[in-house]
């Protein structure tokens, strides 16, 4: 371990990603409850849906021209390198990781995906009472069939496995390991090395994800409405 006077406060984590990760649990959260409440709360549903779509799009095109840490380049795990911190974790040897480290690489890469098709097949979906997605006319009915059955079955399944997964690992990593994922993804920083790479997070990158943010939320605009 490096002495403590080595190491110095470092922006990984920029505003933009940050604000993200708090607005896709708060909506993702408040998609569950207002799928189980259902009835009026599914206006609701519909909306946090369409945020999640903006977000996931916002994420994704952040992944390509975000702050350092946040590129998909810095923190998509090659196989050699998830292999090398899955022997580590079974010899107990610390690896240390600067964003996310290979395993919580993929937990993101997964929940994204999950996200993507959860949404996209609520578009689709049709409960055949009083609730259809905006896209259900324009698909043949053996799609909006299997989308419905997707979204309210197989995908709400798979993204409760994903986020229990993820917040009992963020836990473990805290209490058990030492790590603390929790505070560098609220304050932005954490303590590293001298001479680690920073993530740019100014006021210019921040209007520039806030045009990706509009953009990406206008793109969604259109696709709801294509009927």
């Amino acid at each position: 371990m490096p002495y403590r006077s080595s190491l110095q406060r470092i922006r990984i984590w920029d505003l933009p990603t940050r604000i993200f990760h708090i607005l896709l649990a708060l909506s993702v959260a408040g998609l569950v409850i207002t799928g189980e409440v259902g009835g009026n709360a599914m206006q609701l549903h519909f909306l946090l849906g369409y945020g999640v779509l903006t977000l996931v799009l916002f994420r994704l095109v952040w992944g390509w021209v975000g702050g350092h840490w946040s590129r998909f380049v810095q923190f998509v795990p090659t196989p050699s390198m998830l292999l090398s911190y899955v022997q580590s974790m079974r010899t107990k040897r610390t690896l240390n990781t600067v964003g996310h480290n290979p395993l919580g690489a993929l937990s993101v890469l997964a929940m994204l995906v999950v996200l993507l098709f959860q949404v996209l097949s609520g578009l689709t979906s049709d409960d055949e009472i009083s609730n259809a997605g905006p896209w259900t006319s324009l698909v043949p009915s053996d799609w909006v069939a299997i989308a419905t059955e997707y979204h309210s079955e197989i995908g709400k399944v798979l993204l409760i496995v994903l986020v229990v997964l993820h917040v009992g690992t963020v836990l473990y990593y805290k209490r058990i390991k030492q790590d603390d994922l929790i505070t560098p993804m609220l304050t932005g920083d954490k303590m590293l090395p001298l001479g680690t790479h920073d993530s740019r997070d100014t006021l210019t990158s921040r209007l520039f994800a806030l045009s990706i943010l509009i953009g990406c939320a206008y793109l969604v605009y259109r696709l709801v409405n294509l009927s």
